[in-house]
């Protein structure tokens, strides 16, 4: 059996018939005592999952909110390691010890260390899974064979574009779960009937074990679209960013957590719930 805190979760949440919110904060914006203040305002808002972003210095696979966050945290100071102090404290909280964490990273910061001293530290600081947007699921291979090691989950992401052989490559190679990336707009208007032919055709293509997350919702009716739709759950990439950018409080990142959670439970029956990943 390999099994981590974020395929846990999410067993937890299909069983009770609820959708799951992974929330997205860059690490170190606008600063590190701050960020830890962001986190657990999410965490009080009930976010499922805890996205954590490494500031990159090109960060070319990220849309102008994520570049923004990214350079207030380097401009800041931070590097991947203060990255991981920042999730040991988290993980020492009461509110965090058994929170889902992934870390979201370019390729840069990984390759910097050393795939095998990146998985190593991010398994010391209890890390549960990585998303690297810019690393192609064909060139994964010795990042798959580090975080296998250390027993992270690494997670891709398809398209509507996404052909029949990578789609099943990507959910061959996934763990944790599969992102699911729909263009700008797709969660709002005819969201939920655009998300459900993606979700569908994904579905019938994919082991049932492997949860869906759409990406990305910032308000509650495009959760709600995404999970009556027949995704697992959700990721708000950029609405947090766009607060903390705006200089909000933290109180009002928690505000928002909990609409985005309680659109989240949106699905009314349980399905079934997912076997055990051998």
């Amino acid at each position: 059996m390999r099994a981590n805190r974020i395929e846990r979760k999410l067993q937890e949440l299909r069983a009770r018939g609820e959708g799951a919110l992974l929330g997205f904060l860059m690490a170190g914006d606008p600063d590190l005592p701050r960020s830890v203040e962001y986190a657990r305002a999410l965490l009080r808002g009930g976010v499922d999952l805890l996205e954590l972003g490494v500031p990159f210095s090109d960060p070319i696979a990220d849309g102008p909110a994520i570049r923004g966050a990214g350079a207030r945290a380097l401009q800041a100071g931070t590097t991947p390691e203060r990255v991981f102090e920042l999730v040991t404290v988290l993980r020492r909280d009461a509110g965090g010890g058994g929170i889902p964490l992934v870390l979201r990273t370019h390729y840069g910061p990984v390759l910097a260390l050393g795939e095998r001293n990146f998985c190593r530290r991010c398994a010391e600081a209890e890390v549960d899974g990585l998303i690297v947007p810019d690393l192609p699921v064909e060139e994964a291979g010795p990042l798959l064979e580090q975080a296998e090691r250390y027993r992270l989950d690494v997670v891709f992401a398809a398209t509507p574009e996404t052909d029949e052989e990578r789609l099943r490559t990507l959910a061959a190679r996934s763990r944790g779960f599969l992102r699911l990336l729909l263009p700008s707009g797709g969660a709002e208007g005819k969201g939920e009937e655009r998300w459900g032919a993606f979700v569908r055709r994904v579905r019938a293509r994919v082991p049932n074990e492997l949860p869906l997350l759409a990406s990305e919702i910032s308000q509650p009716a495009q959760m709600e679209a995404a999970v009556r739709a027949g995704a697992d759950g959700a990721e708000a990439l950029r609405a947090f960013a766009e607060r903390i950018a705006e200089g909000a409080p933290p109180e009002a990142l928690r505000e928002l957590a909990a609409r985005l959670k309680a659109a989240a439970r949106a699905r009314g029956s349980a399905t079934p719930p997912r076997g055990p990943r051998p």
